[in-house]
């Protein structure tokens, strides 16, 4: 049960530092009770949504790092954080590819039929990001709640259509099983068949994002042959199928490069030796497991992983007990009004790390030799408000990586 690196947490950042190792040879085990936040919220890779449109990422970022030297972006710098991110592409090949549009941010429709900065786009998305009035049809499906078609079409000034299919009659939709139906070449075509009734000079069509579960570019392309018309997906609600896509992808290729996946168990306790972690302890009922390494990579996420929990006076770190970077008291935690323009210091909780991402305590004192951080729990950053939590997830994840490995 010894492993050259064991990462705990299975979202992106602990899925991109499984990659990260596994390009090495190295022997890897990955622990998760469960996806992450992957499956609720990724669609896109936000690397960070306040650079304007017609500016590079590649100038914006170490522009804006400059007045922030604290977040975890400004640790690593420009080259890794790129590296980072090709990294990341290079695991999803065309056909279904993540592409950017021009060399920034582009903007993309959402589910609220708002438009939104994104960085890398799935394929998928790709053709909604240069819409322009009047030119699409915004369809979707009775029984699907989660997407309101006609209320999306309204803020985009486009047309809207409501799909009803024989398989869901008189019955609520979720967005996993319009997935599967998606992936049925009979469902395409009476899709198909019905738009094209209903377009009217239009020459795209934007559905909910579940366009298939396996295949979605196939899906796409099969649309787009019947209706003659650019097919897009547009985000919707979690769960999220793109992001489901993103994990699938990650977890088949390294299972084939041999790592080992413990999916549904949370790591129950660390054993310390000095500063130097010698193994820990994974629940499997009925009994209790030990997994040893010479390094650890701590990505369990803030409060929805479980990476962080609170009670009525503090936040506390889940695995390890290392010390959270926090405000003084929980009156502290929130601004007076909840809709400030300023964001809630609670968002900015997380864990200290030196510029190698390993924990330290408020002095730079470092707490641990053999354990790296990586992802939303770190400190100093609050990525909702940044637009920039993929982005934090496949950089740290993939330095944290780097670092353990001396690489």
């Amino acid at each position: 049960m010894r492993y050259d690196l064991i990462i705990i947490g299975m979202g992106l950042s602990g899925l991109m530092a499984a990659k990260t190792a596994a390009e090495k040879g190295r022997r890897v085990l990955i622990v998760g009770k469960g996806l992450g936040s992957l499956n609720l919220f990724s669609n896109t890779v936000d690397v960070l949504g306040s650079i304007p449109k017609t500016m590079k990422i590649r100038e914006g970022l170490p522009q804006w790092m400059e007045g922030h030297p604290d977040h975890p972006y400004s640790k690593l710098g420009w080259k890794r954080i790129e590296e980072a991110l090709f990294a990341y592409t290079s695991l999803f090949p065309s056909p279904y590819s993540f592409e950017t549009v021009g060399d920034g941010n582009c903007l993309i429709p959402t589910g609220a039929g708002t438009l939104r900065p994104a960085y890398l786009v799935p394929v998928t998305m790709v053709a909604g990001a240069s819409l322009k009035e009047g030119d699409s049809l915004i369809a979707g499906f009775e029984g699907f709640k989660d997407f309101q078609a006609h209320y999306v079409a309204h803020q985009l000034n486009s047309q809207a259509m409501t799909l009803s299919l024989p398989e869901a009659s008189h019955r609520e939709m979720t967005a996993t099983a319009l997935a599967r139906l998606m992936e049925k070449e009979s469902i395409r075509e009476t899709i198909g068949k019905e738009i094209k009734k209903q377009i009217h000079g239009q020459t795209k069509v934007g559905f909910p994002a579940v366009l298939g579960m396996q295949n979605p570019f196939e899906v796409k392309k099969s649309l787009e042959e019947i209706i003659n018309a650019e097919i897009f997906e547009i985000p919707t609600l979690p769960p999220s199928i793109p992001g489901m896509r993103i994990f699938n992808r990650f977890k088949e290729w390294l299972i084939h490069r041999g790592v080992t996946f413990l999916l549904g168990h949370s790591v129950s306790g660390a054993i310390l030796k000095g500063k130097r972690c010698e193994r820990i302890e994974v629940f499997q009922p009925p009994i209790s497991t030990s997994y040893s390494s010479d390094r650890y990579i701590v990505a369990t996420g803030r409060f929805i992983g479980g990476g962080l929990v609170a009670d009525q006076e503090k936040i506390s770190e889940s695995v390890f007990g290392l010390p959270v970077s926090q405000p003084r008291g929980r009156e502290g935690w929130f601004q007076k009004s909840f809709f400030n323009s300023l964001s809630h210091p609670v968002h900015q909780a997380g864990i200290l790390t030196d510029s190698s991402l390993r924990p330290v305590d408020e002095k730079g004192n470092r707490i641990l030799e053999n354990v790296w951080i990586a992802g939303s729990i770190l400190a100093h950053h609050h990525s909702i408000d940044e637009q920039s939590r993929e982005g934090i997830e496949i950089a740290t994840g993939y330095a944290a990586a780097k670092e353990a490995l001396g690489s």
